[in-house]
């Protein structure tokens, strides 16, 4: 039972921390995404 107290330790907090962070870049790609095409699409009709 300590051994896998020790490998929900070792494995699963770093784990819940990816997901965590990978969640919210995602977010923030889809908005950079929305920046680019919209300067693109200004540019464009320059």
């Amino acid at each position: 039972m300590q051994d896998m107290m020790v490998a929900i330790g070792n494995f699963g907090f770093p784990m819940v921390v990816t997901a965590f962070l990978l969640v919210r870049i995602e977010g923030k790609l889809g908005q950079l995404n929305e920046s680019i095409l919209l300067l693109t699409r200004t540019i464009a009709q320059k």
